[in-house]
């Protein structure tokens, strides 16, 4: 018994080598580019960031067949919009950190520009870096957040269409905004 567990043993340390030393490739069935229809040239359908005027320019001409597509020609929808701004130096979704030069107060907030009804901000302090990030999450129904670490201010200020067809009067379902602290406090100290 002893020197069968130690060959099960040695087995497994032993270097098994495949059988097959390189594995077999299967060949794919190259299209007859004959019998391809003839492709408008890419440059035709290319449009630049300016002529966007519809969602339909914002699909991509795709790739000639036999070559690889690059991120221009396949993107579509907001990637291509954002890689077409990026080309005429636009920056879309306005990435640029917030301003974290001073800290927040209610008469004097940082300001954080949304499209959405919703915006999330991270927090790092006031030197910043001074604590985790902490991520405020603001609406429209409510547009200011204080940070719990450092007492710093955040407001979204909304940018998008004011009427964006989405309220139907639902209110949401009967779903109530959770109470905070802030609900409590005494309007004099406002």
């Amino acid at each position: 018994m002893f020197l069968q567990r130690t060959a099960v043993a040695v087995a497994r340390r032993a270097a098994v080598s495949p059988a097959v030393k390189r594995g077999f490739a299967v060949s794919a069935i190259r299209r007859d580019a004959k019998n391809v229809e003839p492709h408008a040239s890419i440059s035709q359908k290319m449009k630049s960031f300016s002529e966007i005027k519809s969602e339909e320019d914002l699909l991509g001409p795709g790739a000639a067949p036999g070559t690889v597509p690059t991120d221009l020609e396949q993107s579509t929808g907001l990637e291509r919009l954002e890689i077409l701004g990026k080309m005429d130096g636009v920056d879309i979704f306005d990435m640029r950190p917030l301003d974290a030069s001073r800290k927040g107060t209610i008469d004097n907030p940082i300001m954080v520009k949304s499209a959405g009804d919703e915006q999330y901000a991270g927090c790092t302090g006031y030197p910043a870096d001074s604590h985790i990030v902490t991520w405020l999450g603001m609406s429209r129904e409510r547009p200011m957040e204080r940070c719990p670490e450092c007492g710093s201010v955040y407001k979204m200020e909304y940018v998008g269409p004011q009427d964006d067809g989405h309220g139907h009067g639902h209110d949401h379902h009967g779903y109530e905004e959770p109470k905070t602290f802030a609900n409590f406090v005494k309007p004099e100290y406002w």
